[in-house]
């Protein structure tokens, strides 16, 4: 078909145009609007006012179960002297909803602040776990256990100080040399666990969310080399609220927020015996599985008694490097001689080395004329 073709019966569309003016277009209910919404408003003030001018004097308003101004409310758990421990607090708002971040200044409820920050004794050198893997996450997990278990709500302050005494430990010869080793020590058993959140029934508690992020900050940063230096060489500490037999015993450097801290006396708490070098094998972050057994399981390490051992150590070694043998009166008995090589003994071993052959001129003196031989009894 022609695309031309078109039929003549058809008729072309009429344009339509119309114009509207809007400025004058209300409908009837738009008009009576403003009428309607002045009425409404003057019944609900009608409403709100009549009752409270007709309300005796002696009535007063409640909100829900609120209760009268004056009714005491029954303090929480933690919040009664002596029926908790500081830093408790948060495991029994687990269930609650997160505050709002809090930053610098957060205390603990038994210590209104830090009394002690600077630097006490020698400070800690760096422990630094560049590795990652599940040594580096296991050891995170301890360590923020430890820190939020120990001082949940207190301030940074205390909570570096803890994580400190922590790798203080891990670098003592006298403790385990991982984080984990350290923080779940003698958690299988009842009581004499190193660390008390361990074995006391804590860890049934529901951590706080916000606070444990907090504290996993805290670890973190420990565990990639930050030093708190207020804690010193600390291995021990303890809350203010208690006395351990052991505290006059160690050295003691302060108190940081809730606790005071303490590092071993002598050789045991020099810088040299400890070693800030992390070598891995970290175990699961779990406490290790209660000893059912009657008898006791290995025995707590105790502070006092570690010390000794470094004194007593420290002491032999002194007199076996500096102090010759010495027998017992009436009992004297020569040192023996040195072993030589088969060479020296076929050339005379040690007669080579005596002075026997010095000559008894008068051109030595008598405190020199016994030089080379060896010593039977000292002083003579």
């Amino acid at each position: 078909m022609d695309p031309s073709f078109a039929l003549t019966s058809e008729q072309r569309p009429r344009d339509f145009s119309a114009r509207l003016r809007r400025s004058r277009a209300r409908s009837l209910g738009a008009a009576r609007a403003p009428r309607r919404h002045g009425r409404r408003a003057l019944a609900l003030l009608s409403a709100v006012a009549l009752p409270a001018f007709a309300m005796p004097a002696d009535w007063a308003l409640g909100i829900a179960a609120a209760g009268p101004a004056g009714t005491p409310v029954a303090p929480m758990p933690f919040e009664r002297p002596g029926e908790s421990f500081p830093g408790a607090a948060f495991y029994y708002l687990a269930g609650e909803p997160a505050p709002a971040p809090l930053g610098q200044g957060i205390h603990s409820d038994a210590e209104p602040a830090p009394t002690r920050v600077e630097p006490a004794g020698p400070a800690a050198r760096a422990m630094r776990l560049g590795n990652s893997g599940v040594d580096r996450s296991r050891a995170v997990q301890c360590l923020t256990a430890a820190i939020y278990y120990e001082a949940a709500s207190e301030p940074d302050a205390g909570q570096r100080a803890v994580a400190q005494v922590v790798l203080n430990r891990v670098a003592h010869p006298s403790y385990p040399g991982t984080v984990c080793g350290v923080v779940y020590q003698g958690s299988e058993r009842t009581t004499g666990c190193q660390f008390s959140f361990t074995c006391d029934g804590a860890l049934a508690r529901v951590p706080n969310r916000m606070f444990w992020r907090r504290a996993e900050d805290v670890a973190r940063e420990a565990l990639s080399g930050f030093v708190y230096a207020p804690a010193g060489l600390a291995t021990h500490y303890h809350t203010v609220a208690v006395h351990p037999y052991w505290a006059e015993s160690l050295d003691y450097l302060g108190t940081i927020g809730a606790h005071r801290f303490y590092r071993f006396k002598g050789p045991a708490g020099q810088p040299a015996t400890f070693r800030f070098a992390y070598l891995g094998g970290e175990p699961p972050a779990a406490p290790h599985p209660r000893n059912t057994a009657p008898r006791a399981a290995e025995a707590a390490p105790d502070p006092v008694a570690i010390q000794r051992a470094y004194e007593s150590g420290l002491q032999a070694a002194q007199r076996d490097a500096f102090l010759p043998a010495v027998a017992a009166p009436g009992h004297a008995k020569p040192a023996s001689a040195p072993v030589y090589a088969a060479e020296l003994e076929r050339r005379g071993g040690d007669a080579l080395y005596r002075g026997d052959g010095l000559p008894n001129a008068s051109d030595v003196l008598p405190e020199y004329q016994q030089s080379g031989r060896w010593i039977v009894q000292p002083g003579n």
